[in-house]
């Protein structure tokens, strides 16, 4: 099936109702013995949350709103895929086609979307107007059922090179951060006479520690791969996790709703803007609970940990002449020297606020780094 048919989201009320009630009859867990987060989302802050979450939180709101941007549904590769798809006033804009990742969601990028589509709206200048598509990665929301185990990063950008074909767009750019960061490239990699740019912002690079090239980095980008190292001792217990064992992780995500939002908040707090103390001090607390209530109503806190295993064993990538833009923020360390390795790299930006959801974080940063890098290549 190649046809496009239209989407909107429209949730029963019996899902809002089943939900409020699993809300109410969370059974809670012990604090911790370590304080803080040191061991995991403290039991305090996340009954805050699910109580916000619970009396506070309107779904509906957050539903009307993302029903505000066109939304479309097609099969790719055996695979259902939904996305956005908000096409600029401009006559002349460039199609841009923007990759989430976990646990992330295209609700990342609601506040992205109008200044990156019609910029005269929002003091910007037209010239620098894109027509955007933000596919639903597959096994993430509506991109489900999920149809196959290997759903690798290369595999992806080929279903969103069909996508494009079927918008019509023949020539366009990419962007993408988290797994976005992964599969943008491989799009570039995979239709370099078609992609003009790509742009991500992080990018993690981790070579072994007898790498012989690690020698030639300077000393702050030796100080960063050292924080990569920090992060991956630390902080990737969940990823050894969804990508061995997924489906034993599902059962804990598609029963509870508070074990869906711990699930997502433990990395908001690590990932975020380390100048903020707390996740919600980050993002907007609401937005947070749209993505995870997304999550939640379609079911994915299961089916999106499995992509993990899918990029488990994936081969390095060769290189790529595609016009590669990287934006750093804080909390996602990117080191130039490693990743000139595998890009081509004409554009480099270092911000000294947001965090790995820049889409979220900062979005004013992000959609000024994502203008003036393709405003050469247009």
């Amino acid at each position: 099936m190649e046809s496009i048919a239209a989407f909107r989201i429209d949730v029963p009320q019996a899902a809002l109702d089943d939900l409020h009630d699993r809300l109410r009859l969370t059974r809670w867990p012990a604090a911790s013995p370590e304080p803080g987060w040191a061991s995991g989302v403290p039991v305090l802050h996340l009954r805050r949350l699910a109580d916000h979450w619970l009396h506070d939180y309107d779904w509906r709101t957050h539903e009307a709103s993302l029903n505000a941007f066109p939304q479309g549904l097609t099969e790719i590769d055996g695979q259902r895929i939904h996305f956005l798809h908000v096409r600029s006033p401009e006559p002349d804009a460039l199609p841009l086609v923007i990759t989430h990742g976990w646990p992330g969601s295209v609700v990342e990028f609601t506040k992205i979307l109008g200044p990156l589509t019609d910029p005269r709206a929002h003091g910007g200048d037209p010239a620098d107007a894109f027509h955007v598509v933000a596919p639903s990665l597959p096994g993430f929301a509506f991109s489900t059922p999920l149809s196959a185990p290997d759903w690798d990063h290369a595999r992806i950008a080929r279903a969103w090179l069909a996508l494009m074909d079927r918008l019509g767009y023949d020539r366009f750019g990419a962007h993408g951060g988290d797994t976005g960061s992964k599969v943008s490239p491989a799009l570039g990699r995979l239709a370099p006479d078609r992609v003009v740019g790509v742009h991500i912002n992080g990018g993690l690079e981790l070579p072994p520690p007898d790498d012989p090239g690690l020698a030639s980095l300077a000393a702050d980008e030796r100080a960063r791969l050292e924080s990569v190292r920090d992060l991956v001792r630390h902080g990737t217990g969940y990823a050894d996790l969804q990508s061995t064992k997924p489906q034993t992780i599902a059962y804990a995500l598609n029963d509870s709703p508070v074990g869906q939002l711990a699930w997502a908040v433990d990395k908001f707090h690590d990932w975020t803007d380390p100048a903020a103390r707390l996740p919600e001090h980050a993002v907007d607390v609401d937005q947070l609970l749209t993505n995870v209530t997304l999550y939640w109503l379609t079911g994915t806190g299961a089916t999106s940990a499995h992509q993990y295993r899918a990029v488990r064993d994936e081969p390095a990538a060769p290189r790529s002449d595609v016009p590669t833009g990287v934006a750093v923020f804080p909390t996602d360390p990117a080191v130039r020297g490693l990743l000139e390795r595998s890009h081509r790299i004409v554009h480099w930006s270092e911000f000294d606020r947001g965090g790995h959801f820049a889409a979220m974080e900062a979005p004013d940063l992000l959609v000024q780094d994502l203008r003036e890098f393709y405003r050469p290549l247009r």
